[in-house]
C-alpha cells in the first residue's frame, strides 16, 4: 500500500513558522507573502490587506546642514556648531580685515576668515557637527574644549535656532503635503504612517520614502535618512543604518537576520546603565536578549523594564502615530561661560533671568499655551542641581507672571556656592483660546537672590 506524502513546506512557510515559533506573534501570512514580489510590492491582482508600514525620518546633521546652505564654501570641511554668538573663539589669529561679527559672514567670506575651535575657551558644548568633523570623534553634547583637542582645525559656528526652526517648519510642510499622517518628534525628526498613504505599500514603503527624500532635497537643499518598518521602534533603528541620504526598508521576517546581530544599545531606550547591566549578564546583542525568558529579565530589571526589554528585543511595538502631541512643559536654560556669584554678579544674573522668562513666555504664546506650574533649575559650580516648583491657582503665560513665580522659588534657595546654570520651566500646560505673541511681557529687571544662609 502506497503511503500518501504531505506536501513539502515551502521556504516561505518554513520562514513564517520559524518566525512565529520565535516571536510568539504572527508573521506575514503565506497569502500576503505570495501577494508581494521580492521587493515587497503588492501585485495588482492581490486583495490582501495593507501591511502596517511606519517610517522614521531623520534630517542629516540638520543644524550643520542648514549652516552649509548659508556658507557653501565650508562644505566638506570639519565644522562644529555650538556655543553662542557672544562666546566665539579668540579672533586675533584671523587674517587682518576678517570680520569678527557673524552677521557680516556670508557665502563669499573666505574660509580662512572663520574662527577655529582650537582658539575657543569656555564651557560650551557641541550642538552638532558635520560628518567631516565626526570622523575625528567629535560629536553632539561633547564639550567644545574637548573637541578642540580632537579636531583643532574645525571651524566653529554659533547656533542660530531661528534659522533651524524656519527650515524645520519648511521640511515638515513638504512632508505633510505627501503624507499627512505625521508625528512631530522635534526640530529634525518625524514619524510617518505609510500604511494607507498612496504609494506607501510599494516596495515596502521605499517608493514613498524616495519621493519624500527627493522632494525635501530639491526644495530645501537638505538631506534626510528614512527607515521604514512595521513599527516605530524598528523604523527609528533603520533610519540610522545608512546615513546620510539613506533609505532602509525592513520587514518582520528580516528581524532575526538584520536586527538581532546589533548591539543592545541600538534600541532606543537602552541607555549606558542598562547596557552595562546587560553586559554583566553576558547579553551583548539584541538576539541574545531575545533568547532570554520573560521571568529572567523581570528578575534582573524589574517588572516594567524587564517586560519592555522582552518585547522590544523581539521587534514588538504597538505605539500609534500621535498626530497631535501636546507638550508637557516648556523650558529655557543657560549655562554660563564663567561661574557667577549671587552677590557680585547679581546684575548679570538678573539680566539672564529676565531673558529666560521672556523666551519661555514667547515659546508659550507662539504655541498657544499657558501653565500653572513655574519651575526653577539651578546648577552650582560643584555640579549639584536643585529644582524648585511653584503651582499657581491660575495658569500664566506672560514673562512678568513667570518671573514673579520664579522669584518666589528663589527665596527657598541658599546661594553659598557660585552658579553654573540657570533654567526656567513652565508646566501643567493648558491651551490659550486666543494667544497674542506680539503683546509685550517684560518682567522688572531685578533678581532678588537671598543672602547665603537663608533658604534650604
Amino acid at each position: 500500500m502506497t503511503q500518501s506524502t504531505a506536501p513539502k513546506p515551502s521556504n516561505e512557510q518554513r520562514s513564517a513558522e520559524r518566525f512565529e515559533d520565535v516571536f510568539g506573534f504572527p508573521s506575514l501570512t503565506l497569502a500576503k507573502a505570495q501577494a508581494h514580489d521580492s521587493k515587497g510590492q503588492a501585485s495588482a491582482s492581490s486583495n490582501a490587506p495593507a501591511i502596517r508600514r511606519i517610517a522614521h525620518l531623520d534630517m542629516d546633521a540638520f543644524y550643520a546642514s542648514v549652516e552649509l546652505l548659508r556658507y557653501p564654501q565650508l562644505k566638506g570641511l570639519p565644522v562644529v556648531i555650538g556655543g553662542g554668538r557672544k562666546h566665539l573663539p579668540d579672533t586675533r589669529h584671523l587674517p587682518e580685515g576678517a570680520p569678527h561679527d557673524p552677521d557680516l559672514w556670508d557665502a563669499n567670506t573666505p574660509v580662512s576668515h572663520f574662527p577655529r575651535i582650537e582658539h575657543y575657551e569656555g564651557r560650551g558644548v557641541i550642538t552638532t557637527a558635520t560628518y567631516a568633523a565626526r570622523a575625528f570623534g567629535v560629536g553632539s553634547a561633547m564639550g567644545l574644549m574637548k573637541a578642540a583637542k580632537l579636531c583643532p582645525q574645525a571651524i566653529l559656528l554659533p547656533v542660530d535656532f531661528d534659522q533651524y526652526r524656519h527650515y524645520s517648519r519648511t521640511f515638515k510642510d513638504i512632508i505633510t503635503e505627501i503624507c499627512p499622517d505625521m508625528e512631530d518628534r522635534g526640530v529634525d525628526e518625524v514619524y510617518l504612517d505609510f500604511t494607507h498613504t498612496p504609494g506607501g505599500q510599494r516596495e515596502g514603503g521605499r517608493v514613498l520614502a524616495r519621493l519624500i527624500q527627493k522632494t525635501i532635497q530639491e526644495q530645501t537643499g537638505l538631506t534626510c535618512s528614512i527607515g521604514v518598518a512595521p513599527n516605530k521602534l524598528l523604523a527609528k533603528m533603520c533610519s540610522e543604518f545608512d546615513k546620510p541620504l539613506g533609505i532602509t526598508v525592513l520587514f518582520e521576517s528580516e528581524i532575526e537576520s538584520r536586527i538581532w546581530p546589533l548591539p543592545c544599545q541600538k534600541i532606543n531606550g537602552i541607555g549606558p546603565k542598562a547596557s552595562l547591566r546587560l553586559k554583566e549578564l553576558n547579553i551583548n546583542t539584541i538576539g541574545e536578549l531575545a533568547q532570554k525568558p520573560l521571568d529572567h529579565l523581570i528578575e534582573h530589571f524589574g517588572k516594567n523594564y524587564g517586560a519592555w526589554l522582552y518585547h522590544v528585543a523581539r521587534g514588538m511595538d504597538d505605539k500609534p502615530i500621535e498626530r497631535e502631541s501636546e507638550p508637557v512643559s516648556m523650558s529655557r536654560e543657560s549655562t554660563f561661560s564663567n561661574d557667577l556669584d549671587a552677590v557680585r554678579d547679581k546684575e548679570e544674573l538678573g539680566r539672564i533671568f529676565d531673558q529666560l522668562c521672556e523666551k519661555v513666555s514667547l515659546d508659550l504664546l507662539r504655541k498657544g499655551f499657558k501653565g500653572k506650574t513655574v519651575g526653577l533649575k539651578i546648577k552650582f559650580n560643584d555640579f549639584k542641581v536643585i529644582t524648585r516648583d511653584l503651582t499657581l491657582e491660575q495658569a500664566v503665560s506672560s514673562a512678568t507672571d513667570i518671573a514673579k513665580a520664579a522669584r518666589q522659588s528663589l527665596k527657598r534657595v541658599s546661594f553659598k556656592r557660585k552658579i553654573r546654570l540657570l533654567g526656567i520651566r513652565v508646566g501643567s500646560l493648558e491651551r490659550i483660546d486666543a494667544p497674542n505673541p506680539n503683546q509685550p511681557h517684560r518682567p522688572p529687571h531685578q533678581l532678588d537672590l537671598d543672602i547665603p544662609g537663608q533658604g534650604v
